[in-house]
């Protein structure tokens, strides 16, 4: 019940946001994509494992989308966006026939390392991917309408925000799911799971390639309003902004990586304001307030105010 409140509070403030401050409209779209991102991290989390490379998939799809732009093989928005996620879903499909072997630290590096590898490649390939300079990702049309930037940046922002509501209620029914408490059950005692009958391996490779497709999602659209794409989508920092951003919002609910992601920009650009030298500092600091003294995140947070608030009511 929290959660759904929770969730709706942030639905409807996210949708009006907009129509009240138009300049936010693309920071709210970059934010909901890293939100998608970080609930792909969520969904690892729940079996107590950690990617620190999950740029890998974020950078995948996103160039796949630029590619393909670039090639007038797909110049439809409502095309390039699945195809994007698809991308990355086939490649999560296949790094993870190797990393769901691993778990702890071990998972965790070498989800990074491969991810090092592909963002190394997308340096040196100057010929095909641009190299440092990146590659530009032409306004795509929707729905067969060219639009002028602040309409498609606005289009975008809701479609967004539909995806994001979807893929999160279904992370929710996931979670909620058999697969979903086999999760939970790899983290507490995986070889109880075992014999059970239940395969480990079988149940993290699902969860895996469900992550890279969320990350994949994200990856695709920011693609199309950023305009760009660059291998700083697959460095070692974004992926670490993701783990940052699941912490920051909690694990407990769906909602959290998106509150995280909104809170993660408000302070990321206000510390780069008003403490441009150290704003990195600055969120550490945040992240160390988190696991200290909110250990469950700003999700938490708001779902103990709120349960307090209810029993108060019916106390009266």
């Amino acid at each position: 019940m929290r959660q759904l409140v929770i969730g709706a509070v942030l639905i409807v403030a996210l949708a009006v946001f907009p129509l009240f401050s138009p300049w936010s409209t693309v920071i709210l779209t970059l934010a909901l994509c890293e939100g998608l991102a970080a609930l792909g991290i969520l969904v690892l989390l729940r079996a107590g494992q950690v990617s620190f490379g999950h740029g890998l998939f974020f950078s995948f799809s996103a160039y796949a989308v630029a590619f393909l732009a670039t090639a007038r093989l797909g110049h439809e928005a409502l095309v390039l966006i699945p195809v994007g996620m698809a991308a990355s879903g086939l490649l999560a499909a296949i790094v993870g026939l190797f990393v769901v072997r691993y778990r702890a630290i071990f998972f965790g590096m070498l989800n990074l390392a491969i991810s090092m590898v592909f963002f190394s490649l997308l340096e040196k390939l100057f010929s095909i991917t641009g190299g440092a300079d990146g590659k530009r990702v032409p306004r795509p049309t929707f729905a067969g309408i060219e639009l002028g930037r602040e309409q498609f940046e606005l289009t975008i922002f809701y479609l967004t925000l539909v995806l994001a509501i979807v893929a999160a209620l279904f992370v929710a029914r996931y979670l909620l799911s058999p697969g979903g408490k086999a999760l939970e059950a790899i983290k507490s005692n995986e070889t109880r799971l075992e014999y059970l009958g239940v395969s480990p391996r079988k149940v993290l490779y699902g969860a895996y390639v469900l992550s890279g497709l969320l990350a994949g999602l994200g990856g695709a659209v920011i693609a199309l309003v950023s305009g760009h794409v660059t291998p700083e989508l697959a460095y070692w920092v974004r992926s670490g902004e993701f783990v940052f951003i699941a912490i920051l919002g909690g694990i407990g609910g769906v909602a959290g990586p998106f509150l995280g992601a909104l809170m993660f920009k408000i302070i990321r650009g206000y510390a780069a304001v008003y403490a441009p030298e150290t704003w990195h500092a600055v969120l550490g600091i945040m992240l160390l307030a988190i696991i200290f003294f909110a250990p469950a995140g700003l999700f938490g947070i708001l779902s103990g105010k709120l349960g307090r608030a209810v029993r108060r009511e019916g106390g009266q």
